[in-house]
């Protein structure tokens, strides 16, 4: 009973903001890490960002540092990615996963992530 759906993606000129949402059901945000990844065409998918479950500490990918947010509403068990100051380089298809803590702190690797979203497209274009 596990699902995660996300929503929020469109079209966006570069500099815009968007954001992402990933709605969880099945479980509580209390004991999972989520993350958000991305895949583009032609290339691999990659970690975004992640939040841990305890203290709501976050992970983030170098390129992204300073213009992604990720937070979460305990009480919608909801996990947002806010993004601002889009490059055409953001264009992808985000999902969101989950995955029981076990580090102090979220990991990026996507092996680590069990459950996902269906994704959401994010094209970021003038």
């Amino acid at each position: 009973q596990v699902q995660l759906v996300e929503s929020g993606g469109g079209l966006v000129q570069p500099g815009g903001s968007l954001r992402l949402s990933c709605a969880a059901s099945g479980f509580t945000l209390d004991d999972y890490d989520i993350g958000w990844f991305r895949q583009a065409p032609g290339k691999e998918r990659e970690g975004v960002s992640c939040i841990s479950p305890g203290d709501g500490s976050t992970n983030y990918q170098d390129s992204v540092k300073g213009r992604f947010t990720i937070s979460r509403d305990k009480a919608k068990n909801t996990v947002y990615l806010q993004m601002n100051s889009l490059k055409p380089e953001d264009t992808a298809v985000y999902y969101c996963a989950a995955v029981r803590n076990l580090f102090s702190i979220c990991r990026l690797g996507s092996a680590r992530y069990v459950y996902w979203g269906q994704g959401t497209q994010v094209t970021v274009s003038s």
